[in-house]
């Protein structure tokens, strides 16, 4: 029996939930020693956790939608009430509880990064345009350049990358503890990938060095070495979708979770003060 494929726009259909997604993932995570892969891959999800919980969202841990593994990282969906409080205070209890892990001595330490989108997605999978745009956010250029920043390495343990459609819904529509001055507006592409998303970047812990030379400059710098194309429009699809996202009144969300900062290491940090 062969599944059947939707044709777009041959009817209508009712639009799926609109859900929130974070996803997370860790730097260099193949940098690891095998026999550490499988034991880091089961702590971040434990970190996010205990984030969760630190940040007051308990019943958020709870009732995470369609949660998944991805070896370096994590993805999950939430009701999109949550998407004020994932934004903050959970970012910076993140930042913190990374800090604490990274002062000890007997663990690598780990940096990750994070996106966090929202938008329609069936609740039986969460497969759609959302999750993978995500996805998409998570290993777009800006955010990992700001993980790769020298000086970054005992200071920054976390960058986050928001949609345009959550700063919008959630940050200028004044639900969230933090307002516009904390974010800094990025173009999110993904080398090699027909991506291009306005997007806006949350760094809970700068460096002295970021701060200094600022983070376009070191966007900039991360592509200084190699020529990347412009985005193109894929045939079929109408140019700059992910451009200018609509604006949307947000009813659920869904986050992904993951360690991206490129630096496990055997190295360590020393005790830091993370509020």
């Amino acid at each position: 029996m062969f599944t059947s494929v939707p044709d777009p726009n041959a009817e209508s259909r009712p639009l799926p939930g609109y859900r929130a997604l974070l996803a997370v993932d860790a730097k260099d995570f193949t940098g690891l020693v095998a026999v550490q892969h499988s034991a880091v891959s089961a702590l971040i999800p434990e970190l996010v956790d205990r984030a969760l919980v630190a940040a007051g969202l308990t019943d958020l841990k709870d009732a995470k939608s369609f949660p998944a593994n991805t070896g370096d990282g994590i993805v999950f969906g939430f009701a999109p009430a949550y998407l004020p409080f994932v934004v903050h205070p959970f970012l910076r209890t993140l930042d913190g509880v990374l800090g604490e892990h990274n002062a000890q001595r007997i663990a690598p330490r780990l940096r990750l990064r994070a996106s966090v989108h929202v938008g329609p997605l069936p609740e039986a999978d969460g497969n759609g345009t959302v999750r993978n745009d995500t996805h998409r956010l998570l290993d777009s250029r800006p955010v990992k350049a700001i993980l790769a920043t020298p000086g970054s390495e005992r200071t920054t343990h976390l960058a986050a990358i928001l949609s345009h459609r959550v700063y919008e819904d959630a940050i200028l529509g004044g639900y969230t503890g933090l307002g516009p001055d904390h974010f800094i507006e990025v173009p999110a592409t993904v080398e090699g990938k027909h991506y291009a998303q306005r997007a806006w970047l949350h760094i809970p812990s700068p460096s002295g060095q970021l701060l200094r030379n600022g983070v376009i400059t070191a966007i900039e710098d991360s592509g200084a070495s190699r020529s990347e194309p412009g985005p193109t429009t894929p045939e079929g699809h109408e140019p700059q979708r992910n451009a200018m996202p609509p604006t949307q009144h947000v009813e659920q969300g869904n986050a992904i979770v993951g360690n991206v900062s490129g630096n496990i290491s055997g190295t360590f940090g020393t005790p830091e003060s993370h509020r």
